[in-house]
């Protein structure tokens, strides 16, 4: 699941009062005027068939950090993860399954965010430290890739061997525009293992992430539509709905859903609750109702990583180092600047491998065809699940650095036998008159494009194609780092949306 930090100014009080209009504040974000003269310049943009890549969002909708770390809330909550494969009942081991996946929504930011699009050949890897035993050092390990660009998409790799737990995952997102709101639609799987459990594993899918009120109002952040929770070897799955708020009823971040036999057909458990607060799960057979969790008592565990001054230049907290301290001191112009550098270099990389020549990841290779093949990419190593946990935790620190002090191979390093790695960077492209006329609109201010950075999956995207011939010329800290049609809706006007199953529905904009 793709999520971000959350810092609460104060804790939240458990029930039903959680997730109404006290604790939705939270999930809003008040443009100021200025802020508010930069969205102008995102409604001049909104034409029929505008391609929401080529959208523009200003950086205080930034989170400062990459979606390849903000995967590692799938893992925040070890102290539930931790204890499932030693739970013999299968039944109550598909239940603890689904709490943990509910345990990571509630980490996100105050306010609307998002995190920064990776670009290609970005990893990240970071561990968690659980302790030690008789058996030594008690870790998980996570090591992730951006495999593709066009489209996105997101793979890693996480495991932790004294437990015998493995989770393979790829996040393929998709953003559209709908009127006063931006849907980002979380398409892709993680599949979850226990080792010890006979091949046993779970097909996890996320719900979709709605910004409410993005060119006028306040700012909003909610999770919508229909995610699941499937076992084939258990013949057990959870459906579960996040609920958007209706136009006059409802409320917030509430949840609702079952937990069914696959094979009988039968609903087994009721799910209800808030996914940022107090959520239940009441026995059918019983009509015993208690708390699965509480997330607003939650303390989230956050991966650790090694030093910057000894990642690769393609790691995530090294290559935004500089874009996220801008962020963090809110210099619009700066962050754009930074971020632009990147994808300039990532255009250039493109350009200089050319179509014959494609990019092909470092660290995944393709999914081998079965009914796991929806992860696209799985990690490109064997770790032998019947092993010891000391011969896994060889074998996946083989595949790449995780651990401070460990020493990353050449083709890790960077790029491989790029020319603008090896001697002077390229001349940079000639301006087209349409750049040249952003530019001069970034120095007249009013909106214009230097304080504003791409909301879309597509980052980094190529220019404008020029002709052939224009085309060849133109070739700190030490410790823990943390085709919709656009239109713009009015009140009582429908939108349709897709849910992660691909269903459309039409429905009403809360924040309209």
């Amino acid at each position: 699941m793709v999520l971000g930090h959350r810092h609460r100014s104060s804790s939240l009080s458990g029930g039903r009062g959680d997730s109404k209009e006290d604790s939705a504040d939270e999930d809003e974000t008040v443009v100021s005027s200025e802020q508010g003269n930069v969205l102008q310049h995102i409604i001049s943009q909104l034409r029929p068939g505008a391609d929401l890549s080529r959208i523009t969002l200003p950086t205080f909708i930034l989170e400062p950090r990459s979606m390849l770390e903000r995967i590692t809330n799938f893992m925040a909550h070890p102290e539930i993860m931790l204890s499932i494969p030693d739970i013999d009942d299968p039944v109550a081991r598909f239940v603890e399954v689904t709490k943990f996946y509910l345990s990571g929504w509630h980490i996100k930011p105050p306010g609307v965010k998002k995190p920064l699009n990776p670009i290609l050949g970005e990893t990240f890897t970071g561990w968690w430290d659980y302790g030690s035993g008789k058996g030594g050092e008690d870790r998980g390990y996570y090591i992730s890739e951006q495999t593709s660009h066009h489209p996105p998409k997101s793979s890693y790799f996480f495991m932790a061997p004294r437990h015998g737990i493995r989770i393979d995952g790829c996040l393929k997102p998709r953003s559209k525009f709908l009127g006063n709101s931006v849907g980002s639609f979380m398409e892709g799987i993680a599949v979850m293992r226990f080792l010890n459990r006979n091949g046993e594993r779970y097909f996890i899918t996320q719900p979709n992430m709605y910004a409410r009120g993005i060119l006028f109002g306040k700012m909003k952040y909610e999770l919508g539509d229909t995610a699941s929770v499937k076992s084939p070897e258990l013949n057990l799955e959870a459906t579960i709905e996040f609920k958007v708020k209706g136009w006059v009823s409802g409320s917030y971040n509430s949840i609702g859903g079952y937990i069914k036999d696959t094979k009988s057909g039968k609903n087994l458990y009721e799910l209800s609750g808030y996914w940022n607060g107090e959520m239940s799960i009441k026995d059918l057979a019983t009509g015993k109702k208690q708390v699965l969790f509480d997330a607003s008592r939650a303390k989230p565990s956050y991966p650790k990583s090694r030093p910057i001054d000894e990642q690769a230049e393609k790691e995530s907290q090294r290559l935004w180092q500089s874009t996220v301290q801008a962020i963090k001191k809110a210099d619009h112009s700066m962050a754009t600047d930074e971020k632009s550098r990147i994808e300039d270099a990532q255009r250039r990389d493109a350009a200089e491998r050319g179509q014959d020549n494609p990019w092909q990841p470092k660290l995944f290779r393709k999914a081998p065809p079965g009914d796991e093949e929806n992860l696209d990419w799985v990690i490109d190593a064997e770790v032998d699940g019947k092993a010891s946990p000391e011969k896994q935790v060889e074998q996946i620190l083989a595949i790449a650095p995780i651990l401070p002090g460990q020493k990353a191979g050449q083709d890790y390093q960077q790029e491989k036998s790029l020319p603008s790695r090896q001697t002077k960077p390229p001349p940079s492209h000639p301006q087209s008159q349409q750049q040249q006329q952003q530019s001069q609109q970034q120095k007249s201010g009013g909106g214009g494009a230097s304080d504003l950075i791409d909301f879309g999956q597509n980052d980094g995207a190529p220019a404008p194609q020029q002709p052939q011939k224009q085309q060849a010329s133109g070739n700190q800290n030490p410790g823990l780092q943390q085709p919709l049609v656009p239109r713009q809706s009015q009140v009582g006007d429908p939108l349709r949306r897709m849910d992660s199953l691909g269903n459309e529905e039409t429905f009403m904009d809360a924040e309209s």
